[in-house]
């Protein structure tokens, strides 16, 4: 589905224009033309690859979708691959935008991403003097937009992790924990996936050698650069307390199990005693003294509960009871 198509000229904003007329206005060398796509057909890229001419091997990886972040140089013209991520309740909705960019056109495509970027072009409208710079500053201001939206869900996912920790430590350790726990090790890596590849692929717009459709903007590129290694740091270190928490919350369960077996081994010992006394004068033999003494019933049972209560208090002193 076609969104906007827009001319532009020395960073301002012509008009909107039919995509037949795209070829037209890309042939002057003082406009850029800004075309956003959603969800695009196959009979759509074919028409925008007419118009602009992009090669086919960037045209084949937009219409297969499901690219890793990338930024790919085809002659004097850029293939981008960013991956979008969005919170529904607590899980992660990955899509993908494609950006095409040359000398003086953008062409962006999202697939699965329900927010769109109006405000980027709102964003750049409002600043005619760096859009003067044209598709290398129409790119950076897209790229920003994709990575700022990753702070929200990292804000998410460490909210939910400090929420865990605290039911780990309030509540009764189990199941239900580590399952919360593994899938947001899960959703942690599906951001990663989406962050440590553009973090590498971004560091050649800010290089020494940087692409002719980026060149005067290297420094807004940098400044991408920076947020995404604030990310993937922030990633990094909530991998590893999650990992913690996983073995605290293990190490917890069998502290559990172990006090558990503790009071079984001690209800064991207290049921032994009494077990072991009627055993023994449960056999019967003829030459047992005991068996005729008037006062061995009772004395048995005293010296039963002598022993459990006994061991009783000292179980209890030791906290197994």
């Amino acid at each position: 589905m076609l969104v906007n198509c827009v001319a532009y000229r020395e960073g301002k904003r012509i008009a909107d224009i039919p995509v037949e007329e795209i070829g037209s206005y890309v042939r002057q060398r003082d406009c850029f033309v800004w075309v956003a796509l959603k969800d695009a057909e196959p009979d759509e890229l074919a028409a925008m690859q007419r118009q602009f001419g992009l090669h086919e091997l960037a045209v084949e990886d937009a219409r297969k979708g499901h690219q890793r972040p990338k930024i790919e140089e085809y002659g004097e013209s850029l293939f981008v691959v960013l991956h979008t991520l969005e919170v529904a309740g607590v899980e992660l909705v990955p899509g993908e935008m494609d950006v095409f960019v040359g000398a003086n056109y953008v062409l962006s495509v999202r697939s699965g991403a329900r927010q769109g970027f109006a405000n980027v072009r709102a964003r750049c409208e409002r600043e005619p003097e760096l859009l003067r710079h044209g598709a290398g500053f129409v790119l950076y201001a897209l790229m920003d937009a994709v990575v700022d939206r990753y702070f929200p869900v990292l804000e998410q996912l460490e909210a939910r992790l400090e929420a865990c920790e605290d039911a780990i430590f309030a509540g009764t350790p189990g199941r239900k924990s580590v399952e919360e726990l593994y899938s947001l090790k899960r959703e942690l890596t599906t951001l990663q996936h989406a962050v440590r590849p553009l973090l590498e692929a971004t560091g050649k717009l800010h290089a020494t050698r940087v692409p002719a459709a980026c060149a005067g903007v290297q420094e807004h590129f940098r400044d991408v650069h920076d947020h995404l290694s604030r990310i993937n740091q922030s990633i990094d270190s909530q991998r590893e307390m999650v990992t913690a928490a996983m073995s605290v919350n293990l190490s917890l369960i069998s502290l559990a199990e172990n006090e558990t077996m503790k009071r079984l081994a001690a209800y064991g010992a207290l049921v032994a005693v009494p077990t072991l006394i009627a055993g023994l004068y449960g056999m019967n033999f003829q030459n047992m003294p005991e068996l005729s003494w008037s006062l061995g019933y009772p004395t048995a049972l005293g010296l039963m509960a002598a022993i459990d209560g006994w061991l009783f208090l000292r179980l209890r002193k030791a906290g197994w009871l």
